[in-house]
């Protein structure tokens, strides 16, 4: 560890040294600062890393072998603890934009030092430090939403040492108010705009202006437009005026420019590119004149094409990777360029179906394979989705095969074997080498967590619904061989732990990746204590008879994944829910959820009840339901400025979506036609992500 003393007076610096720091009896480390962690004491400046985790031990060192005792409180500071993590804030949980509302947290620190208190409003606004207040004692601040919208507040803590503490739990605060839209723009005489309060409270005191750039002479009637009032879920139109000339042949064609606000709510614009002459106004173009869509480059793979494609948000083919196999199913861009992907090597002599793959491929930017690793033979092939690890492995999914007497003898009732077979999947973990293979380091098998009611003579009998964290053998699988259908995979770096999308148990799985290969066949071990048992389902009680159909939440889920740290939601699951088999109708959602998971990756559950949440934290279904339906594949992803983008699969319909559910981009697929243009999921990359370096050589 680097560590400077220096008199914050006059910037003299008393010492600068290396420190090598002990950790265990076998293990040293030098800590090298990058981005100095500052303490203040009595006049003198100790910078060191704030990652390091044995402050204790370092004070304990300067004070020895500098001899600082003669600068006071110096080893106070290094043996100070930090505040402990504040309680979850306190006040409404719903409100109304433009009004005060105001909430409390409290914490202590475990050396009585006052407290300052960070109240973030979820809004990219923030309290500032207030304080100090007595260690346990209340903190309170006050904060007003301008519009509509689902918001996380949380607090941290700091000592007057400025150590900090971790972020409380976060608090759902709903924020009702107008949201206004543009319903329709019709061409005429003038412009007829339709405005449309897409919110639940009235809009009032609302402003439309215009502007028109472009054009030969252009007049408007007026500029400023005034309405008094659209109620919650009503529209109205209003006619703007518009005369001159400005057919876009010797000038530039016109733009027009057309913004709505009102008090409490977000302001909206939309440009129209419109042919002018006389008061005839022709739209041949609309496009937000604001920032809505978030920037960005989508990558995609069609299921009927060798290509991938990666489009700019107007729809433009910026690259195209030219591949050997055909896609099976996912495609993702690395930090590095190079493009991860599953593909169809060919036939299987006992696997097919839906996603089937077998090989998994890396690709550089120039379309040069890299890396490829083949799982396929008549004991298991590779299917679906695939996921990159930090250290560089990469997570697989694949089918194992199991024969009648083998799944029979494991309490499987002989009557649901009607294909004398039964496929379950497992989990891989492949280090590659070279340029071709690689080391399987880490698996995880379905087979190893199954419990039974049927057989009483089998090790494996036992009673289902109290025991959650294992999988009933007997569950489905009355039609196929094919049992769980694992369709993607996700990785929580922070937890160690995998989610995955189980569409034939309407479910999604966690699990601890933690484990040893040992651990992960049984039921101890790992950060859980609880080897490869789940940690987590959601989505079917009825799988562990916790439920009934009605309490039911996925049907033939696809693209389960934790939102990244960092963008609205974050570490909540996002879940393509395809409605397939839904009571309601036939109709797909996107869901948000925020499972019952502490700061450890530990998840709650009452004896006897089915794991939560209850309720959707926010879900994306159609104005009318049955007009967005995907009946397979499939996905969504979070976006960074709150948006969610989704795939309708099998239509190859891309579109964006804002929290508030509007629709504000959206692109067709037409690889290699319009009837055979089903895409698998989609990801959209900023401009800023390093895997894009290239495209801007």
């Amino acid at each position: 560890m680097i560590y400077t003393i220096r008199n914050d007076a006059i910037g003299e610096i008393l010492t600068k040294k290396n420190l090598k720091i002990t950790i265990l009896p076998i293990m040293a480390i030098i800590v090298i600062i990058i981005s100095p962690y500052n303490v203040t004491i009595d006049g003198y400046v100790i910078e060191y890393s704030k990652t390091c985790p044995t402050a204790q031990m370092v004070g304990q060192f300067l004070y020895e072998e500098e001899s600082l005792d003669r600068y006071p409180r110096l080893q106070k500071a290094f043996n100070n603890s930090a505040p402990l993590k504040p309680s979850q804030p306190n006040g409404q949980s719903v409100g109304e934009a433009g009004t005060e509302y105001t909430y409390t947290s409290n914490t202590t620190d475990p050396d009585g030092d006052e407290i300052y208190y960070l109240f973030d409003w979820g809004d990219g606004t923030d309290s500032g430090w207030i304080g100090p207040f007595d260690s346990g004692d209340n903190a309170s601040a006050s904060h007003i939403w301008s519009e509509k919208g689902l918001y996380e507040v949380k607090v941290k803590a700091k000592d007057i040492n400025e150590l900090e503490s971790e972020w409380s739990d976060p608090l759902d605060v709903e924020i009702s108010g107008p949201y206004l839209t543009f319903k329709d723009i019709e061409s005429g005489l003038g412009l007829t705009v339709e405005i449309e309060n897409i919110g639940n409270i009235d809009a009032t005191n609302i402003e439309l202006n215009l502007e028109v750039v472009g054009g030969f002479i252009i007049k408007l009637s007026k500029k400023y437009y005034e309405i008094p009032l659209i109620p919650a879920g009503e529209s109205t139109e209003t006619l703007l005026k518009i005369w001159g000339v400005g057919l876009g042949i010797i000038t530039e064609i016109p733009n027009v420019i057309i913004t709505v606000s009102a008090p409490n709510t977000k302001t909206r614009g939309k440009r129209i590119v419109a042919r002018i002459l006389g008061p005839l106004v022709i739209k041949v173009g609309e496009s937000w004149d604001t920032d809505e869509s978030f920037e960005g480059y989508t990558l995609y793979n069609p299921m009927i094409s060798m290509n991938t494609f990666l489009i700019n948000n107007s729809g433009e083919v910026v690259h195209t990777w030219n591949n050997h196999y055909k896609p099976a199913l996912s495609v993702y861009l690395l930090e590095n360029g190079d493009i991860l992907r599953t593909a169809f090597p060919g036939f299987n002599p006992r696997f097919w179906g839906g996603g089937i793959g077998g090989r998994v491929e890396m690709i550089d930017w120039n379309g040069t394979p890299v890396w490829e690793f083949e799982y396929t033979n008549s004991e298991h092939c590779l299917h679906h989705d695939v996921e990159m690890l930090p250290n560089g492995n990469v997570l697989m999914i694949a089918w194992e095969y199991k024969s009648a007497s083998e799944a029979i003898n494991a309490g499987r009732n002989p009557n649901s074997l009607p294909m004398g077979e039964l496929w379950l999947d497992h989990i891989i973990e492949v280090e590659p080498t070279g340029n071709s293979g690689g080391n399987i380091v880490w698996e995880w098998h379905v087979w190893d967590h199954l419990i039974q009611d049927y057989n009483p003579t089998k090790e494996n009998y036992g009673v289902v619904e109290d025991h959650p964290e294992l999988i009933d053998i007997n569950y489905g699988g009355q039609i196929l061989a094919d049992w769980n259908h694992i369709n993607a995979i996700d990785f929580n770096e922070e937890f160690d732990q995998i989610i995955l999308s189980v569409l034939l148990f309407n479910e999604i799985w966690v699990i601890d990746h933690s484990t040893t290969i040992e651990e992960a066949a049984g039921h101890t071990g790992g950060n859980s204590g609880k080897g490869g048992d789940l940690l987590y389902r959601w989505g079917n009680p009825q799988t562990y008879r916790a439920g009934s159909a009605s309490d039911q939440k996925l049907f033939r889920q696809h693209d389960a994944q934790w939102i990244e740290s960092g963008y609205p939601g974050e570490g909540n699951i996002l879940v393509f829910n395809n409605g397939r088999g839904r009571p309601g109708g036939a109709y797909s959602s996107v869901d948000e959820i925020v499972p019952p998971v502490d700061s450890n990756g530990n998840y709650s559950l009452h004896p006897g009840s089915a794991y939560g949440p209850e309720v959707l934290r926010w879900t994306y279904i159609a104005e009318k339901p049955t007009d967005f339906y995907a009946i397979n594949l499939a996905g969504a992803q979070r976006l960074p400025n709150g948006n969610t983008l989704v795939c309708n699969g099998p239509h190859g319909i891309f579109f964006e979506v804002t929290p508030e559910k509007e629709i504000i981009w959206e692109y067709l697929n037409q690889v290699p036609n319009l009837i055979d243009n089903h895409v698998f999921t989609i990801h959209r990359y900023a401009p800023d992500y390093p895997g894009l370096e290239n495209l801007f050589d």
